[in-house]
This record gives C-alpha cells, sequence and structure tokens, in this order.
C-alpha cells in the first residue's frame, strides 16, 4: 500500500476517512471506481486520489454512494 506524500488539502472532511476505511477493507481503488460505475456515477482513479487526499469536493451522490460501497453509515464520513 502507497503512503499518502502530499499533504492533505480542504476541500472535503470525509476524504481521509474515506481513504482510512478503504485501505482498513483492503479494498483497491479501483474496486471503487468499479461499483460506482455499475450505479451510474462516472469517476476515474485520479478523481478518487484527490477526494481522498481532501483536493477535490465530493458530490452528495457520490459520497451516498461510496458510504454504500464501504457499507458503512455516511455519519462516519462526515463526521469530524
Amino acid at each position: 500500500m502507497r503512503v499518502r506524500k502530499q499533504p492533505l488539502g480542504n476541500s472535503n472532511i470525509s476524504g481521509s476517512k474515506i481513504e482510512k476505511i478503504r485501505k482498513s477493507k483492503g479494498l483497491k481503488q479501483k474496486y471503487i471506481i468499479e461499483k460506482l460505475q455499475i450505479r451510474g456515477i462516472s469517476m476515474t482513479i485520479s478523481s478518487l486520489s484527490k477526494i481522498e487526499g481532501q483536493l477535490r469536493q465530493v458530490s452528495d451522490y457520490e459520497l451516498v454512494a461510496i458510504a454504500d460501497i464501504l457499507e458503512v453509515p455516511i455519519a462516519d464520513l462526515v463526521k469530524e
């Protein structure tokens, strides 16, 4: 697993939580992207990486889908 080299941004509060949960479950970004695409949400690995690095905003549709894919309540991704 690669370690993030860049500091986190400030475009969202859920990105670092998404990354932490994804890695704790042993899931690759490609898996998340594939599951999002099945749900009709188009996203690239680069976009997901930017979300996780808090460098890109995440839409409510994306957040709901990601929480569902990770099998966690949305609240786990947005509480500080």
